[in-house]
């Protein structure tokens, strides 16, 4: 894997973890008070410092996996039993 496609994948991962740690520890505002913006339903702390944080970590770890498992001969589509037969 190249350092592009490196960088993509781990955009990709870190992206898509986001989305899965945003929900995490979040209790809505039922009254919809001035200070969480008004609406209800907006999260009275969204604590986004600390879900950078995870989602950096948890992007890391699964970005390490996709890097062993791509460079590892274990997934290989050249040769291996995901290799296509020579004509």
């Amino acid at each position: 894997m190249g350092w592009v496609t490196g960088v993509m994948v781990y955009f990709l991962c870190w992206w898509t973890v986001l989305f899965a740690v945003l929900p995490f520890g979040i209790q809505p505002d039922a009254e919809g008070a001035r200070q969480s913006g008004g609406w209800r339903g907006a999260p009275q702390r969204p604590l986004i410092l600390s879900k950078v944080i995870w989602t950096t970590v948890v992007a890391t770890v699964v970005w390490g996996g996709i890097y062993w498992l791509v460079s590892s001969d274990w997934l290989s589509f050249r040769h291996g039993w995901l290799a296509m037969t020579p004509k």
